[in-house]
């Protein structure tokens, strides 16, 4: 895939002023509705499950409602999962695999574990399709004290009463291709630094925890999710996208170091699902479908060694 040689808002080699964030802003428009989309379907959920309001996002006179959903009757005894959507709003299917798992797959798993599921963390950037918020700040890179994103403050605070219970957290997620030929770019744009093209891997893969890795765990999801679509095979380097293949369809990060969503709860089985919507082998309901397979992988898995 052909990058642009750099990208259209900032100067070269210079970090974004305030007129720059501007400009990058005044490009971006609503493209679909937060509200159709995910309020909406969530509404009609209230008799099914609970439905918790745990804060407002507001940037200038645009404010949105911020939900999630857990279980009936909460009990202290079951194991306790934290399951995340859309923290990256353009990550179409976290969104709504999540919302599909819940319509189609939570009941069953009411008397069996206790679920918190947050199906659209960043609804400023998923009306917009975008990979950060309002203020260019990469919410998956932001999960720690004094955040600058506003999204991530709320979601910390919303998990606060029950982080020493959850024994897993599965962040939902995808790899695009306008990862190297928008948000890339953008980034080594608005850092002032230098744009360096990166491969994109075709299928979908894992990120573990390279300070807590659980091998078996990534397998159980895996496995599940390659009976819905292809995972990415490691290129000549033994590389998917950036990082070293320690397994089929696995690579590993810091994810307390690069302050990204599955480190917020401390519990010891996480894992960021990666599908890959612009494959040709894949379509969106099969994007959907795979979320949803690694959710129900997931939660059997904790359901058995808990």
């Amino acid at each position: 895939m052909k990058s642009p040689s750099f990208y259209p808002v900032g100067t070269p080699g210079q970090p974004w002023r305030d007129a720059d964030l501007a400009c990058w802003r005044a490009q971006l428009s609503r493209r679909r509705s937060y509200a159709a989309d995910v309020l909406r379907r969530v509404e009609e959920l209230t008799r099914q499950f609970e439905i918790v309001r745990y804060g407002d996002l507001s940037y200038a006179d645009e404010h949105y409602a911020l939900v999630a959903v857990r279980n009936q009757g909460w009990r202290p005894e079951l194991p306790a999962v934290l399951i995340t959507g859309g923290v990256h709003g353009y990550e179409t299917s976290g969104v709504h695999g999540a919302l599909r798992f819940l319509e189609a797959h939570a009941q069953a798993y009411q008397r069996k574990v206790n679920f918190l599921l947050v199906p659209c963390v960043s609804p400023w950037a998923y009306e917009r399709i975008q990979r950060w918020n309002h203020d260019a700040v990469d919410p998956n890179r932001s999960f720690r004290d004094n955040s600058p994103a506003q999204e991530c403050v709320a979601l910390m605070r919303l998990i606060a009463p029950w982080r020493n219970q959850f024994v897993a957290h599965i962040d939902l997620h995808e790899t695009t291709d306008t990862d190297e030929s928008e948000f890339r770019p953008a980034l080594a744009a608005r850092d002032g630094e230098p744009f360096e093209p990166c491969t994109i891997p075709d299928g979908f893969y894992l990120v573990d925890d390279a300070a807590n890795p659980q091998p078996e765990f990534q397998q159980a999801i895996l496995a599940a999710v390659e009976r819905v679509t292809h995972v990415a095979a490691e290129d000549a380097q033994g590389l998917i996208l950036d990082a070293l293949a320690v397994a089929p369809g696995v690579i590993r990060y810091a994810v307390k170091a690069l302050g990204l969503c599955t480190c917020i709860t401390g519990a010891p089985y996480t894992t960021t699902t990666e599908v890959y919507p612009d494959s040709p082998r894949a379509t969106p309901e099969q994007c959907n479908a795979a979320q949803v397979a690694a959710l129900c992988a997931g939660l059997d898995f904790v359901c058995k060694r808990t």
